[in-house]
C-alpha cells in the first residue's frame, strides 16, 4: 500500500516536472521565433541567412543597417524590458497573494512616470538623467507605499488601496505636467509615456540587460520564500521566513528590474499585470513561475509591437496594444475581486 502511494507521488510529481519543462519549452521557442520575426519584418522583408549574416559581423547592404542599427536594437529592447516586466509583475501578485498587486495599478509604473516627466518638462535633462530619475523615482514611490501599508501589522489590502490612491495623484501631477510643458517637449514626453520601442539605442540597454542577468537569478534564489510569503504572514513566519526582510529584498530587486525597463521603453501598460496569471496557469502551481512569466512578457510585448507595427494602416505604439489586450482582463478582475469581497 505504502509502495503503492510512493509510486503515484512520484509519477505525479514526473508529470508536474514534464508540464513544467514542456511549457517552459514551447514559450522560449515562442519567444526566439518572435524576436526572429521582429528582425526580419520592415519595410524591406530580409530573409533569415541575411539575418544571420549581419548579427555574425558581415557588411550586406541594406540589410547591415535596418538589421544591425534599427530593428536589433528594438528587438532586444522588447526582449528584455519584456522579461523585466513579466518578473517583475509576478514578483509582486505573489508576494502580495493578490493579481491586483502589480506595478501598474499600485502606482510603481506612475512613481517611474512622474519623475520621468518632470526631469523632461521641467528639468530638460538629458536621457540618461530621465532614466536614472525614472529608476529612483520607482523605487523612492514603491517603498513609501509600503512603509505606509506596514503600520503596526502588514495588510496586503491597504498595499492596494494606498497604491491605487498614490497612482492617482502621480497621474494628476503628470497631467499637470503636461499642461505646463513647453510644446517641444510634449511629443518625447507623450511617447515615453504610452510605452515604445520606437528609437531604442544599444547604448541605453545595457543597464537594463545587466540588471535582467544580474536579478533573475538572485529572484530565482528568493523564490521558496517568495513561495513561502504566498502561504500568509503567520504560516510564513512559522516557517522561518523573515517577512520583513525577505518583502524589502525581493521589492527592491524588482522594483530595480521594472525601472530599468521603464526607463528605456516607458512603462509598457498591462505586460506585469497578465504575464504572472497566464505563467501560473500554463505551468501549474508546483513550480515557480518566474522565468515562465518572464517569457510570457517577451512574448506580449514582442507581438503587441508586431502587432502594432503591421497589422493596421497607422502604426501603434506597443503599449497601445497591451493596453487594448490587458484593459478587458482588469474589468473582469475588478468585478470578480469584487464579488468574493477580497478587498
Amino acid at each position: 500500500m505504502i509502495n503503492e502511494t510512493m509510486t503515484s507521488i512520484m509519477k505525479a510529481r514526473q508529470q508536474r516536472t514534464r508540464r513544467f519543462v514542456l511549457t517552459t519549452s514551447i514559450l522560449v521557442l515562442l519567444a526566439l521565433a518572435l524576436c526572429a520575426t521582429m528582425l526580419m519584418l520592415g519595410n524591406t522583408i530580409y530573409p533569415v541567412k541575411d539575418v544571420v549574416a549581419v548579427l555574425l559581423g558581415e557588411d550586406i547592404k541594406g540589410a547591415t543597417f535596418a538589421v544591425g542599427t534599427i530593428r536589433l536594437p528594438r528587438m532586444l529592447a522588447g526582449l528584455f524590458a519584456g522579461f523585466a516586466f513579466g518578473i517583475g509583475g509576478y514578483v509582486f501578485q505573489t508576494m502580495l497573494r493578490n493579481p491586483l498587486a502589480n506595478p501598474n495599478v499600485i502606482g510603481i509604473t506612475a512613481g517611474s512616470s512622474a519623475a520621468a516627466v518632470f526631469c523632461i518638462i521641467i528639468l530638460h535633462a538629458s536621457n540618461t538623467v530621465v532614466s536614472i530619475a525614472s529608476i529612483v523615482g520607482g523605487l523612492a514611490t514603491t517603498l513609501f507605499i509600503y512603509f505606509l501599508a506596514k503600520g503596526t501589522s502588514f495588510s496586503i489590502g491597504r498595499l492596494i488601496l494606498i497604491g491605487i490612491g498614490i497612482q492617482a495623484m502621480l497621474n494628476a501631477f503628470i497631467s499637470y505636467l503636461m499642461l505646463i510643458g513647453k510644446t517641444h517637449d510634449l511629443p518625447t514626453a507623450l511617447r515615453w509615456l504610452s510605452g515604445s520601442l520606437n528609437g531604442v539605442k544599444m547604448e541605453t540597454l545595457m543597464p537594463l540587460m545587466i540588471a535582467v542577468a544580474i536579478f533573475t537569478p538572485l529572484l530565482l534564489i528568493f523564490s521558496k520564500r517568495l513561495e513561502m510569503l504566498e502561504l500568509g504572514e503567520e504560516m510564513s513566519i512559522s516557517l522561518g521566513v523573515d517577512t520583513n526582510k525577505t518583502r524589502i529584498l525581493l521589492i527592491i530587486c524588482a522594483v530595480l528590474v521594472l525601472a530599468l525597463a521603464t526607463a528605456v521603453t516607458g512603462p509598457i501598460a498591462f505586460v506585469s499585470f497578465l504575464a504572472g496569471p497566464i505563467a501560473k496557469r500554463l505551468v501549474g502551481s508546483n513550480f515557480s513561475a518566474l522565468i515562465p512569466a518572464g517569457l510570457i512578457g517577451v512574448i506580449l510585448v514582442l507581438a503587441s509591437d508586431l502587432i502594432g507595427q503591421f497589422a493596421f494602416t497607422t502604426r501603434y505604439p506597443v503599449g497601445v496594444i497591451t493596453g487594448i489586450i490587458g484593459a478587458p482582463y482588469l474589468i473582469y478582475l475588478l468585478i470578480r475581486i469584487n464579488r468574493k469581497g477580497d478587498i
